[in-house]
């Protein structure tokens, strides 16, 4: 028996042949609209977090001799706040300053620009999560140091003094808790409810 057909192939329109498989993918991609690919922008924190890291890092590698982070101490930490003095943009009165304790001096002064304690405060809170973040354990942090700690706080303090102003939280007042009556004394001064029914009860009978 031959298999080979008699007609002329070239009377018939030519045909695509597409796989069950293709036709699935197609129906798929167009019933499944396509999402941009999400992307997380870094809060504004995250983005001064990392700068202020790698300023630090920076500031170890140009260190002589050069440090590297694990040999950084408290007292690296304290030299790199002095350094950062120099690009402060606070006036910060000397004792003999005939402006010292005013905040608004009506002239200027030749008294040097210093970071404000505010700044300090800030940039040392992100940059001891940035080295635990980095593999550093927060017990040898030296941005969480005793040292440091004492070094800000006696910033804050010469600052208010210098600026006369007052870093002092203001502490917010408990509230006062409203006295309890005992339950005797409420029983024979507060009326009940049965009395204040009756007692309704009378002066509609009355009217």
């Amino acid at each position: 028996m031959d298999l080979v057909s008699q007609n002329n192939p070239n009377e018939y329109p030519s045909t695509r042949i597409v796989s069950s498989s293709t036709i699935a993918t197609t129906a798929t991609t167009n019933a499944t609209p396509t999402l941009p690919p999400s992307t997380t922008t870094p809060s504004r924190y995250e983005n001064q977090k990392r700068r202020d890291w790698n300023t630090f890092c920076q500031y170890l590698r140009n260190h002589r001799p050069p440090l590297s982070l694990s040999m950084s101490s408290a007292v690296h930490v304290l030299e790199f706040l002095l350094y950062l003095d120099q690009f402060g943009k606070t006036k910060i009165h000397n004792n003999t300053c005939p402006f010292f304790g005013l905040p608004n001096p009506p002239a200027p002064c030749p008294c040097p620009l210093r970071q404000a304690w505010g700044s300090l405060d800030a940039l040392i809170g992100r940059l001891r999560a940035a080295y635990e973040e980095h593999g550093g354990k927060p017990e040898v942090n030296p941005f969480g140091a005793r040292a440091v700690r004492i070094y800000l706080r006696e910033v804050r303090d010469f600052q208010a003094k210098s600026r006369g102003v007052s870093y002092e939280k203001k502490r917010k007042r408990p509230k006062q808790k409203v006295p309890t009556v005992p339950s005797a004394q409420q029983s024979s001064s507060s009326p009940t409810p049965r009395t204040l029914a009756a007692g309704a009860t009378a002066a509609t009978n009355t009217m």
